[in-house]
């Protein structure tokens, strides 16, 4: 493990996944218009209502989360009215979910006032709390001390240019 680390200072982090991922969804808004959309919201009045911000901002995330293909619109009508497009996550979206479990929960537990969490998340079969754990493809729960770094596929190496 020791040489893998030392090793670890010629990786360049230019093709992080993290880095990308965040170039997607990395700013307060459009996480929490992915919050909604993963909790049913699916009318752009009340997204922008329900995540507090203006009409103009909403419209331009809204936009650009079915450009990069986490929402989809879908057109929907009332009676008598015209017809007009509602948001739902896609696969793509919808496999943000545990990251937003995540999130709640690292909030529920550092970040929440005194009143405590605003929200539970429930599996609606049993009732029971759903929480975010690491669990490695063996089916063991991990802990962060029990990570290691390897270098993957797409590794750029500064010694290698």
């Amino acid at each position: 493990m020791t040489d893998l680390l030392a090793n670890r200072d010629a990786w360049l982090m230019t093709n992080c996944s993290i880095a990308r991922a965040l170039d997607v969804v990395g700013n307060r808004s459009t996480l929490l218009l992915l919050r909604e959309a993963s909790l049913g919201t699916r009318r752009f009045d009340d997204f922008a209502t329900r995540v507090g911000i203006s009409e103009p901002v909403a419209a331009a995330r809204l936009k650009q989360l079915v450009a990069d293909g986490l929402l989809e619109r879908r057109p929907y009508r009332e009676p008598g009215k015209r017809t007009r497009d509602e948001y739902v996550l896609t696969d793509k979206g919808a496999q943000l979910v545990p990251v937003l479990v995540a999130l709640r929960q690292w909030g529920d537990t550092w970040a929440a006032d005194a009143a405590g969490p605003s929200v539970r998340i429930a599996h609606h079969d049993c009732g029971a709390e759903v929480h975010a754990v690491l669990r490695c493809a063996g089916g063991h729960d991990v802990e962060p001390d029990e990570l290691d770094v390897l270098p993957g596929p797409g590794l750029l190496r500064a010694d290698a240019e």
